[in-house]
């Protein structure tokens, strides 16, 4: 993916934001806070985690997200910290 491609998403960025601020949150949590449905949220996360900047976490059937520990997930994390 393309650095273009990857930023030009609003959805992407707004799941940034909100495991920025606010640390991890399941599939649906995240698609009720976008107000966008589980499947179009599900399709972004699916694209952060193989670019590897978010991560998750199973309990359960439940999967959690949260930025991961990737250098690119650190740059977008100093971004954040400067801009938000």
């Amino acid at each position: 993916m393309h650095l273009e491609d990857f930023f030009c998403s609003k959805i992407r960025m707004k799941i940034l934001k909100l495991l920025f601020k606010l640390g991890q949150l399941n599939t649906s949590d995240l698609a009720r806070r976008l107000g966008t449905n589980y499947v179009v949220t599900k399709r972004h996360l699916v694209v952060l985690e193989k670019e590897g900047i978010v991560s998750r976490r199973l309990s359960g059937k439940t999967k959690f997200f949260r930025l991961a520990s990737t250098l690119k997930a650190r740059a977008l994390i100093t971004l954040f910290e400067e801009w938000i």
